[in-house]
């Protein structure tokens, strides 16, 4: 849709203060156009799921670092305090910070909750539909929550997706809770290993969180800690870690407490199983009844109506910021150009027709699902990462001559050089040369990191 011949969108609702909020309010604040930036954010600082401090809500374990070079995650416009791989406090302090640097923190509205976006029709041609923002907002020293109204010209949706943990359905495993309701936890739940000392513990997933909980826990667990895998991940070998058993998948669990993996084998007495199986996206407040439909779905694992996992061709003045699974932060921080150019009127290509935006989504859906991939997964390794920023670095655009609006940043050799080549978990067999190891040290002066050479089994980016 053409922006230029409707009324001018000047006020902007951004919903979540995580990493992809606070980039999101400094490029709708670079561009000088809009009169009204309003940042909502649920906790009580900024921050998203770096923080750790209200355990119920936040991902965030004690021993958390980054995963990816602090070089190819921080903001193009500043870097993080320390890396290349960060414990979890550094990016918290670093989006608090964010805000303040680039003057946006009188846009933050704390400790309030978007319980419901409803969509109000355009009341003419030349207008376009905005939207009414049912907030709820807590006092924590009354104790008493405030309820109210307020009306957007155009929302961006940057609330994240780690928020709801994923637990797959496995025969038996609901009576098994109902009998050991202290047996299954997810990995969103875990902050130590010491709660687990002398405990017969099962963990599940070998992503990252997983491969983090299982070596862990072999500090204080009853030896071996057993780790469920579906497939080897990059940093596998042709054996577990010592202090590890490697199992398959679960195929059911009993109501004697017995577990059955798909071998045959089976585990009796497990103390405590850990979920390490990723988040589902979750999006409660969306109005689907006015609204028209949903907005996620659950089955296809995708944004309804999307188009390049940033805008939404029933809703022009809807926006999402962070959807992807690929290279965090920095990705962020194109999308945010893009929409923040495309609402000023700015932007440098003009969208597709709706037709053609429809055409990409249902491609995408039928080529993700022969592929047994996930819609929003965008590889590093094949190219697709440069492609998608590539795609919104062109449509962005510019600034005007004026200064106004922030430019996408550019894909440089150095941060392409740190995301094939640095790597948090060594990769087995494939030790870096040591004058490439010593060049970077030079630089970063930590130690929990390798080079190491390309490795083609999953995608550099799989784990993020």
């Amino acid at each position: 849709m053409d922006l230029k011949t409707k009324k001018p969108i000047k006020s902007v609702a951004i919903i979540g203060a995580g990493a992809a909020g606070a980039v999101t309010a400094a490029a709708f604040e670079a561009e000088k156009y809009y009169e009204r930036i309003c940042v909502f954010e649920r906790r009580e600082t900024p921050g998203g799921t770096c923080k750790q401090e209200r355990y119920s809500q936040t991902p965030i374990y004690n021993s958390l670092t980054t995963n990816v070079p602090d070089i190819a995650m921080s903001f193009s416009d500043s870097r993080f305090a320390y890396g290349p791989f960060a414990p979890h406090h550094i990016p918290r302090q670093y989006i608090e910070s964010y805000f303040s640097q680039h003057k946006t923190d009188p846009y933050l509205t704390f400790n309030t909750t978007l319980e419901l976006l409803t969509k109000l029709p355009a009341s003419s041609r030349s207008e376009l539909d905005t939207w009414s923002l049912t907030l709820r907002q807590h006092d924590p020293t009354l104790q008493l929550d405030k309820w109210y109204t307020e009306t957007f010209d155009a929302v961006i949706l940057a609330t994240g997706h780690y928020s709801v943990p994923y637990i797959p359905s496995v025969p038996g495993l609901s009576a098994y809770i109902s009998i050991f309701p202290s047996h299954i936890q997810h990995s969103k739940s875990y902050r130590s290993p010491l709660p687990y000392t002398d405990k017969r513990v099962l963990v599940i997933g070998n992503s990252a969180s997983g491969h983090d909980l299982s070596q862990e826990l072999t500090a204080t667990a009853s030896l071996p800690v057993y780790q469920s895998r579906r497939s080897p991940s990059r940093w596998d070998g042709d054996s577990p870690p010592k202090g590890i058993e490697w199992k398959p998948v679960v195929t059911e669990f009993l109501p004697s407490g017995r577990i059955v993996f798909a071998d045959g084998t089976h585990l009796d007495d497990v103390d405590h199983v850990i979920y390490c199986t990723g988040y589902q996206a979750s999006f409660p407040f969306w109005d689907s009844v006015s609204n028209g439909g949903g907005l996620w779905d659950y089955k296809s694992g995708r944004l309804l109506g999307n188009y390049q996992h940033t805008f939404f061709r029933s809703f022009p003045t809807l926006g999402v910021v962070g959807m992807p699974r690929v290279l965090t932060f920095r990705s962020f921080e194109y999308q945010a150009v893009a929409l923040a150019r495309y609402w000023a009127g700015r932007n440098a290509v003009p969208l597709p027709s709706a037709k053609e935006q429809e055409r990409w989504e249902v491609s995408r859906a039928e080529e993700r699902r022969k592929e047994r991939k996930k819609f929003h997964d965008i590889a590093w390794d094949d190219g697709e990462t440069e492609e998608w920023l590539g795609w919104l670095f062109r449509f962005a655009g510019l600034g005007t001559l004026k200064g106004e609006g922030r430019v996408p940043p550019a894909l440089s050799e150095e941060v392409v050089w740190a995301v094939e080549n640095i790597r948090k978990y060594p990769e087995p067999g494939k030790d870096g040369k040591d004058k490439d190891k010593e060049s970077v040290k030079e630089n970063y002066k930590e130690e929990e990191w390798v080079v190491v050479e390309r490795k083609e089994i999953k995608d550099s980016l799989a784990f993020v």
